[in-house]
């Protein structure tokens, strides 16, 4: 399907304007930008593995000056900005500051859907976020909403990496205008609730909170529950009044937004991964030379290597965070995934129709 670039000039001043917030999470009103934003200092930076800088070829006098700006909805101490400010430095580095990124976190030039609009603008240059706010304009990234697909995440990792998804996936978002450089992620999506899950018949009319997404929504159906889309800033107060009984995030959402302190367990569902994408406006990427092309795409598997490794880290913390607060951990027996897996097979079928047969086919390696 053909996609429509007519963007609003009013989305693109409102989007300047908002200060949205992204997950509920706290905000910081600055609008100064984060350029190069932190320092990676953090021992186990990919870049830094041996206590050296990594090898960088010069390539300052093949390449012109770009000095673009990226949004990001995140906090800074979310994957996405880890994410985008490692690429800022990488480029930084090695250009000799010839190609560099401001980085505006925080929903600062707006959220995800203003972002994903300006960028089509050329209003903002880069833009990392997950996907699903892309699924109305490119709806076979629907793709990404198949349930318990992974058990692990170096195997999701791996089929996004592949050849053959990504040549399905470049042309969906050259049809919507931009230009897909790749993913990392945030692990996995997990259910946290104020009822015990062990059996699948556990499941059977919890009120869960989620997103305004109709697979998410038909994921929880099949497993019996009683799906409740609401706005993420309302999911504390209506866990804490006992209006919905669970909700299901990232673990890093899950604390950053206190959400342990009105749930006593969380299960690990590992229902769905949680990419994040890093994207540009492709008439743009295609305005560069060849040499700036491949300086982007080095200084991309830089920082895709240190996103997934600070999202690997940010798990292992935040699930301490939450295990001290008092809320119970809750592993998923082998038995209960397999069941999860049968129940959701109508969601496949949901998908499928949405993406066609080849897509859901690269992703799941089949």
């Amino acid at each position: 399907m053909n996609m429509k670039k007519s963007w609003s000039f009013i989305l693109a001043a409102a989007m300047v304007l908002s200060l949205a917030a992204c997950g509920g999470e706290a905000k910081d009103t600055t609008a100064a930008p984060t350029t190069k934003a932190v320092e990676n200092t953090n021992a186990e930076d990919p870049a830094k593995t041996d206590g050296t800088e990594a090898p960088v070829a010069d390539v300052s006098g093949e390449v012109g000056e770009h000095h673009w700006v990226s949004g990001v909805a995140s906090p800074k101490d979310a994957v996405a900005f880890y994410f985008i400010d490692k690429m800022a430095s990488e480029l930084d580095a090695r250009t000799g500051g010839k190609m560099t990124i401001d980085v505006y976190p925080d929903s600062t030039l707006g959220d995800d859907v203003a972002l994903l609009e300006s960028l089509g603008t050329r209003n903002v240059n880069f833009v990392v976020q997950n996907p699903a706010p892309e699924v109305n304009l490119m709806p076979k990234l629907a793709v990404f909403d198949l349930p318990f697909a992974f058990k692990d995440i170096q195997a999701f990792r791996a089929a996004i990496d592949s050849e053959e998804l990504m040549s399905l996936l470049r042309p969906i978002y050259e049809e919507g205008g931009y230009k897909l450089l790749g993913f990392a992620d945030q692990t996995f999506r997990v259910m946290s609730s104020n009822k015990k899950i062990e059996k699948i018949e556990d499941f059977q009319g919890i009120k869960i909170r989620t997103m305004e997404n109709k697979n998410h929504m038909a994921l929880w159906e099949a497993l019996g529950a009683a799906p409740t889309p609401m706005a993420f800033s309302e999911v504390y107060t209506c866990l804490q009044q006992k209006v919905i009984d669970a909700q299901e995030n990232p673990y890093a959402t899950i604390a950053s937004s206190r959400i342990q302190e009105v749930q006593d367990y969380i299960i690990q569902t590992n229902h769905l991964a949680h990419p994040i994408v890093m994207i540009m406006n492709l008439e743009e990427y295609n305005e560069l030379n060849e040499a700036e092309k491949q300086v982007i795409a080095e200084a991309f598997e830089v920082a895709k290597a240190y996103g997934r490794e600070m999202a690997d880290k940010q798990e292992s913390e935040k699930l301490e965070e939450i295990k001290a607060s008092g809320t119970e951990i809750i592993p998923v027996s082998d038995e209960l995934y397999a069941a999860c897996v049968e129940k959701v097979q109508p969601v496949y079928d949901m998908v499928a129709e949405q993406v066609g047969d080849e897509l859901v086919n690269a992703f799941l390696g089949k």
